[in-house]
């Protein structure tokens, strides 16, 4: 079932992320990976500024996540993971389609540079790279994060906005 996450799901939410971000261990670059990927006070900050997270619980526990975060004039796409053993059962998918359906603002998605299949996963679902310099003020505008995230980053954007 698609649905909205609740706080009292917060513990799935990390387990999911964390067990999710497996995936860019040894990939980004080792100073921007930390053990757990997401604590749970870094997840309570994000509830805090507004990030709402929607999930899917197919099979019993939640088998993927992802945020959605208003910002300014746009929507951005924030902590999308699939447990591991969930991944290519069109998790991902399904939650992006609904995220990007119930929003009316353009979407923006970051990702790290070196997750090609993050990437192409975005593309394959209407979302296009922005110019290195676009991502750079997009990131600056719309995310806190740090020059070296900065640098180590894309952008997405949907082809529709």
């Amino acid at each position: 079932m698609l649905r909205p996450c609740a706080q009292a799901d917060a513990d799935q939410i990390l387990a999911v992320i964390n067990d999710g971000a497996e995936a860019y261990r040894g990939v980004i670059p080792e100073d921007c990976w930390h053990e757990p990927y997401m604590s749970k006070s870094e997840l309570q900050r994000e509830l805090d500024a507004g990030v709402r997270f929607w999930c899917i619980d197919d099979s019993g526990p939640i088998d993927a996540v992802m945020g959605i975060q208003n910002v300014l004039d746009v929507a951005l796409i924030r902590h999308a993971y699939t447990r591991t053993l969930g991944q290519g059962k069109g998790f991902g998918g399904r939650l992006l389609t609904h995220l990007a359906v119930q929003s009316d603002r353009p979407i923006l998605i970051g990702t790290w540079t070196s997750a090609a299949w993050a990437i192409r996963f975005y593309e394959a679902r209407g979302f296009e790279l922005v110019t290195p310099v676009e991502k750079e003020r997009l990131l600056k505008r719309y995310w806190t994060v740090s020059e070296r995230q900065v640098a180590e980053s894309v952008v997405l954007r949907s082809t529709a906005s």
